[in-house]
């Protein structure tokens, strides 16, 4: 069966289409399930809307989940919508973003490092002119956020743990072992971590994580999803057999999805 956890929609600003448009594409691509996880709001902010083209209003996050909800009903049958969220990760945030998050019916919640010493992960200029130490600390950084999120209780998936390299491929290469720390940390929790796709989309040209990682994540017994984290219906399920493919070359027997917060098995 086919899966998909990750897409998002026109609320939170940067992506195009209603979450109908994601659910009809996903029975167009033959999934079985398909989860709905657009970006949660700024919810400490104390503005409606913190930066428009990145989250939606927190006034609109009721609606969202009405209009999941919804759409399961309507669904029934056809398709499995699972009602998601891609929630930032702030230590110093944490008790209320879980507050807010107690309050729905989620099926899941992805956990997502998007903010790291103050600066998004994406910028593409984090890089430049550091010194090699300085790389190091970058890193290190945003796995230790990482591995606190695996901690807080909060997700039963993690997304695109190593997004970081979204517009500089040498991340990978950064010596330290930081990713496998956050990776034995991520074992011991108990969570999955996706294979999220939209990496194709940036400058690295591949999936998150890369290969190397997925390694250690079996090695470490850890759980992994799919996520498009489509951003348009098109890309909703895009690359599912050729992820299947490799995980099996690497070595998974099986990947995971969640309903109701538990967690069920597919073959792969």
């Amino acid at each position: 069966m086919k899966f998909d956890l990750h897409t998002h929609h026109e609320r939170c600003g940067h992506a195009i289409g209603t979450i109908r448009d994601y659910v009809e594409a996903g029975i167009r691509h033959g999934l079985s399930v398909i989860g709905i996880s657009d970006h949660s709001p700024y919810f400490a902010s104390d503005v409606e809307q913190e930066q428009p083209g990145i989250a939606m209003a927190k006034s609109e996050f009721a609606r969202y989940v009405e209009e999941v909800l919804k759409l399961k009903q309507e669904y029934n049958g056809k398709i499995d919508v699972l009602l998601g969220v891609e929630s930032d990760f702030f230590p110093e945030h944490a008790d209320l973003y879980s507050s807010m998050y107690e309050k729905y019916p989620f099926d899941y919640i992805i956990g997502s490092v998007h903010l790291s010493g103050g600066v998004s992960i994406f910028n593409k200029k984090r890089f430049h002119g550091l010194s090699e130490k300085e790389k190091i600390v970058h890193k290190e950084q945003y796995y230790d956020l990482i591995g606190q999120s695996a901690r807080s209780g909060m997700f039963q998936i993690l997304g695109h743990i190593d997004a970081m390299r979204a517009y500089y491929s040498p991340f990978t290469d950064i010596p330290t072992d930081a990713v496998d720390r956050t990776l034995q940390i991520i074992g011991e929790q108990d969570i999955a971590i996706e294979i999220n796709t939209s990496g194709k989309t940036k400058d690295c040209g591949g999936w998150y994580p890369a290969d190397a990682i997925l390694e250690r994540a079996l090695h470490y017994g850890v759980k992994v999803t799919f996520g498009s984290d489509a951003h348009k219906p098109e890309r909703v399920g895009d690359d599912w057999e050729l992820v299947a493919k490799r995980l099996k070359e690497i070595g998974f027997k099986e990947w995971v999805y969640f309903k109701q917060k538990q967690r069920q098995s597919v073959a792969l």
